[in-house]
């Protein structure tokens, strides 16, 4: 099950696992696990990547509602 979107928005915005990895201070493959949803990042680190990223925190959650 997806639970973010955060590789969607890392192509939508044009940016790169390599890019957010630096500006969260972990490695490439911490920033893949999450685009992959393999784990899931912290509330913490999900403000901080939307903020990278300059959208709503809620744009970077798959929507619960179908």
């Amino acid at each position: 099950m997806d639970y973010n979107r955060i590789k969607e928005v890392i192509v939508l915005q044009k940016s790169s696992n390599k890019k957010l990895a630096e500006y969260m201070g972990v490695k490439e493959p911490t920033v893949s696990n999450w685009c992959t949803n393999t784990k899931q990042p912290s509330i913490p680190d999900l403000f901080k990547i939307a903020r990278f990223l300059n959208v709503d925190v809620r744009e970077l959650l798959v929507s619960t509602k179908e």
